[in-house]
This record gives C-alpha cells, sequence and structure tokens, in this order.
C-alpha cells in the first residue's frame, strides 16, 4: 500500500456521519486517513480537482488519485480499516447500480433518523492531525 494519506470527504452537518467519522478515526491505527467536510474549503477543493459535482453530499474517497463515492468509497474504507470489517469488501462484487440504490435510501433518511447538526470531531489531541 501507499505511504500516500487516503481522504475521506464527509457531510459535516450530518450527525450520522460524524459517527462513521469519529468510528474511523479511532481505528485508523495506521494512520492511513485525513478528513476534510464537503462544506470546508479544503473539501470544495478536492471536489473541484477531483470534478466531482459540488451537490455531492455522500462520502467520497480519495485514494492513490481516484476518487471513489457512496458504498464503494465505505467498502474500500471498511477495507483498508481491516480486521473483520474487511470481510464488508465482499459486497463490492454486488453491482454498484444496487449498492448505490441502498446507500441513497440511508443518505435520504439520515437528516430525518440521526439529525442534522454540525460534525463533533473527536476531543482527543491524538487526532487532531487527521484533519485537513
Amino acid at each position: 500500500m501507499s505511504s500516500q494519506k487516503h481522504i475521506i470527504l464527509f457531510d459535516g452537518e450530518c450527525n450520522f456521519c460524524s459517527f462513521w467519522v469519529k468510528y474511523v478515526v479511532k481505528r485508523d491505527k495506521k494512520d492511513v486517513f485525513r478528513f476534510a467536510s464537503l462544506q470546508s474549503e479544503k473539501g470544495k477543493h478536492y471536489l473541484t480537482k477531483y470534478k466531482i459535482d459540488p451537490a455531492t453530499d455522500s462520502v467520497i474517497l480519495i485514494e492513490n488519485n481516484n476518487a471513489y463515492i457512496k458504498s464503494t468509497a465505505a467498502f474500500r474504507i471498511l477495507k483498508t480499516l481491516g480486521g473483520f470489517r474487511s470481510v464488508f469488501y465482499g459486497f463490492i462484487i454486488v453491482p454498484v447500480f444496487i449498492r448505490d440504490f441502498f446507500y441513497d435510501i440511508m443518505a435520504a433518511c439520515r437528516y430525518k433518523v440521526f439529525g442534522k447538526g454540525t460534525c463533533e470531531l473527536p476531543l482527543d489531541n491524538n487526532y487532531k492531525n487527521s484533519f485537513l
């Protein structure tokens, strides 16, 4: 694997996304990931650089100069975290239109179910370098 950091762009106004960012940060033992909200200047920079529609509000993974969105990004993140989570990468064989159909259903409901607010980042100083 490359020593280059993988960048995760996330919806900084989504409580569910905030939960998953904290989940990844705490389990990123190899210090592989860096994070930026889609609403931040860094997030907007990466959207432009990788020609991703600015209206995109799903998780985006930038890995080895390739951008992945929605379910593909989520499964690649789990694979990179390793351990039992990498088993879920097996779902990558399901056609993307099916995976993203279910991803989009969850994304459409996330504010209703989990609420909307500012992303609460981990307060631990060990994690502050993880955010761009």
